[in-house]
């Protein structure tokens, strides 16, 4: 499981709703619902939250690592 420090958990807030954020399992959870009525999900990446709404890092992933990177070297 990945571990948060409780005071890291603490000034952390969902982008999304701006709520806390409570930490259940490998994820961090809003403790307020979106516009939808349901918590958003953060995963946790090797003790790192991804506090990227959904759908974009849906679409940073699906862009791959070389689009981020800026223009090619010549």
């Amino acid at each position: 499981m990945s571990s948060i420090s409780p005071d890291l958990l603490a000034v952390l807030r969902c982008p999304v709703t701006g709520s806390t954020l409570v930490h259940e399992g490998e994820f961090l959870v809003s403790s307020e619902p979106d516009s939808t009525g349901s918590p958003v999900r953060y995963s946790i990446d090797e003790g790192i939250p991804v506090l990227l709404r959904p759908e974009l890092l849906v679409a940073a992933t699906a862009a791959g690592s070389d689009e981020h990177d800026g223009p090619p070297a010549h």
